[in-house]
């Protein structure tokens, strides 16, 4: 079962919290035991885990992630906006998380986190929840 739900990004970059809508799609397949996995379909977007219990964690990813992939620079994408796009490559669109007991397995600070680097926009995010074959 696929579900898919939409973020909304307010700037040109942002780490978002997907966590709860993750976690609602987990539990809205009713699977127990198995596995998430977690796309978006964007080329200027990505997914990942880090600290969601201080502020503080997402802006210091994205300043450093700014100061590696500068936003301007010699590229030559007419487009103008290649800094998302390696950006995107670095993180990555999808990730794999484990179901037991029918919640997702983070550790005691991890959240999920949708990352815009070519924002504003309006985003989507695909969620996959396989059961465990046993």
């Amino acid at each position: 079962m696929t579900q898919t739900f939409s973020v909304k990004s307010s700037k040109q970059t942002e780490l978002i919290d997907i966590t709860r809508p993750v976690q609602e799609a987990v539990q809205k397949a009713g699977v127990k035991e198995g596995l998430c996995v977690i796309f978006t379909p964007h080329t200027t977007a990505a997914v990942t885990i880090n600290e969601n219990a201080d502020p503080s964690v997402p802006r210091d990813i994205l300043m450093e992630l700014n100061k590696i992939v500068p936003f301007e620079d010699r590229y030559q994408h007419a487009e103008g906006n290649s800094s998302a796009h390696i950006k995107s490559s670095l993180i990555g669109c999808s990730l794999t998380l484990f179901i037991e007991s029918g919640r997702l397995v983070l550790g005691t600070w991890q959240g999920i986190f949708f990352c815009e680097f070519d924002g504003p926009r309006d985003r989507q995010v695909y969620v996959k929840v396989v059961p465990d074959g046993r």
